[in-house]
This record gives C-alpha cells, sequence and structure tokens, in this order.
C-alpha cells in the first residue's frame, strides 16, 4: 500500500511510485471518483467529460480560436 500524509492546508505530494503508474508530469490534470469509502483517482483525459460548458460549442473549436483563446 501506498500512502501520502495531508497536510493542515489539504494538501498532499502524490507519491512517486503513482505519478510513475499514471504517467504525471507537472500541469496534468487528476481526475477523483468517489465509490463507497474509496476514491479512485485517475490521469484526467484532455477532451473527455469536463466542467467546461463550452466543449460542446464545435463551432468554436476551429485552430484560429484555439490559437486566440487557448491559453485563457
Amino acid at each position: 500500500m501506498i500512502v501520502s500524509k495531508l497536510t493542515s492546508k489539504a494538501q498532499t505530494t502524490i507519491p512517486q511510485p503513482v505519478r510513475n503508474a499514471l504517467h504525471l508530469v507537472p500541469g496534468d490534470e487528476l481526475a477523483y471518483e468517489i465509490e463507497d469509502q474509496r476514491v479512485v483517482l485517475t490521469k484526467a483525459k484532455s477532451g473527455g467529460k469536463t466542467d467546461d460548458p463550452f466543449r460542446t460549442f464545435h463551432e468554436w473549436s476551429s485552430a484560429a480560436d484555439e490559437k486566440a483563446y487557448g491559453k485563457l
């Protein structure tokens, strides 16, 4: 079992074996699923389900839009 501690600010370090297994690099987003008394941690897939309400507007997904608004 791999463990880590929670700080007083509710932060933790993801242990190296977990980062390696998920191929995590700085800037990656993580997804959490709560199942009963367990939490499943996965690397969030880009372009997948997100809270971004604009992801369904395909008319705004051109290369020009990405260049103009990609870093907002």
